[in-house]
C-alpha cells in the first residue's frame, strides 16, 4: 500500500519536484538530488534521497551541528515546506522507508543509533515523518526524540498514524519547528 500511494504522490507532485529542481539548478547548479547514508530497519544502511538545499561540500553532519549557514539561496524556504523530502517517495517505492516511522538517523549519529537499538526502536522501518517530528521536528533534543520514537514503538496504531499524518500536514503548512 505504501508503494502504491508513493507512486501516485510522485506522479501528482512531479510538477513541484521539477520546479524545485530547476530552481536549485539555476541557483547552485548540479547536483540537484543528493543521497545520504542513513540507518534503516535493524540499523542496515541505505541511501536516502533529498533535493539539495545546502551548498556543495557541506559536511555530512546534522544541520544543528554546523557552525555556519550552509543553505543555498532559497534553501531554507524549500526545507521549511519540506519540499527537499519529496525524492524520499523513491525510498518508499524501493522499500527503504515508510511514510511513518522514526526518522532515519545519519550514519554518523552513533549515539542515537545505539540508543534506538537498545530500546528496540531500530526494529521499526524508518519514515519520512514520525511521532518525534510532529512533536518538535528539528527543534528537539536527542533524548526527547528517543522518548517519542519509543512511544511510537509501544503505541503504533492506525489512530496514531492518522494523528501523525494530520499533524505533519499542519507542521508543513505552518512551516513550524524547522531550523
Amino acid at each position: 500500500m505504501n508503494r502504491i500511494v508513493a507512486i501516485l504522490l510522485l506522479i501528482l507532485l512531479l510538477p513541484v519536484i521539477i520546479f524545485a529542481s530547476i530552481y536549485i539548478f539555476l541557483v547552485d547548479g548540479f547536483p540537484i538530488i543528493f543521497s545520504q547514508k542513513r540507518a534503516g530497519i535493524n540499523n542496515s544502511f541505505f541511501s536516502i534521497y533529498k533535493l539539495r538545499t545546502m551548498k556543495k561540500n557541506t559536511p555530512d553532519i546534522a544541520t544543528d551541528k554546523l557552525t555556519y549557514d550552509p543553505f543555498i539561496f532559497g534553501g531554507k524556504f524549500l526545507r521549511k515546506l519540506s519540499l527537499d523530502e519529496l525524492p524520499q517517495l523513491l525510498n518508499i517505492i524501493k522499500g527503504d522507508i515508510n511514510f511513518i516511522g522514526p526518522r532515519p538517523a545519519l550514519y554518523n549519529q552513533t549515539d542515537l543509533i545505539n540508543k534506538r537499538k537498545s530500546l528496540g526502536i531500530s526494529k521499526l522501518k524508518p519514515g519520512i515523518t514520525g511521532w518525534a517530528q510532529v512533536n518538535g521536528r528539528d527543534n528537539i533534543l536527542e533524548k526527547d526524540k528517543i522518548k517519542f520514537d519509543f512511544y511510537y514503538l509501544e503505541n503504533k496504531s492506525f489512530k496514531l498514524n492518522f494523528n501523525i499524518i494530520c499533524k505533519t500536514f499542519l507542521k508543513v503548512l505552518m512551516a513550524k519547528d524547522v531550523n
